[in-house]
């Protein structure tokens, strides 16, 4: 799905060409005679690990919500484990108290700065150039967004409710411009 219009991509290559082939869509129908077999309405935009199962809670959502939950947390728990180790040469170098203290604090501030940007994202679309200019900060928290995926994998697919909106916005816009056009407009008598 296009992201600034919510019309289908049907660029060479695309979902649109897979349908007129007979392939499967990205949602997971079979196209046939140049027809997907949900209708030709916008397309739902794959998350990631999930793919479009999350539309209908298909083709194992459970157990991709389960792994996304189990993989994040042990890797946010690796990474503590990391830092743990950085923290100890730290400490071996006798740097002093304050710097000890200053790295410490910055991985926790950044862990919590990263956390609320990446759990705000699973609501709305942030701003490209805003996430450009924190990529450091978030790279530096990268356990805080770990963790955001894995609370929100407790409950939905990281980022469903937004894909869902979006989603269902676009499918409701697509409904209103088909029914306004029925009827064959070469059919249409013409006035003399």
């Amino acid at each position: 799905m296009s992201d600034e219009t919510g019309t289908p991509d049907t660029t060479a290559g695309s979902a649109g060409r897979a349908a007129q082939d007979g392939e499967a869509t990205p949602g997971g129908e079979v196209a046939q005679g140049g027809q997907a077999a949900r209708g030709d309405g916008p397309r739902p935009e794959p998350l990631r690990f999930f793919g479009t199962s999350w539309v209908h809670h298909d083709h194992g959502y459970a157990a991709r919500r389960a792994g996304v939950a189990a993989g994040s947390l042990v890797a946010a728990a690796v990474s503590c484990l990391v830092l743990r180790f950085a923290y100890q040469g730290i400490r071996i170098a006798e740097t002093g108290s304050f710097v000890t203290v200053l790295v410490v604090a910055m991985f926790a501030i950044c862990s919590a700065l990263a956390f609320r940007n990446t759990w705000e994202g699973f609501d709305k679309r942030h701003d490209p150039q805003r996430q450009a200019s924190l990529r450091g900060l978030l790279a530096i928290g990268f356990v805080g967004s770990l963790l955001a995926y894995f609370f929100r994998s407790l409950t939905e697919a990281p980022g469903e409710k937004l894909h869902r909106g979006e989603y269902e916005k676009a499918r409701e816009a697509h409904e209103r411009r088909t029914t306004r056009r029925t009827g064959d407009p070469s059919r249409k008598k013409r006035r003399r």
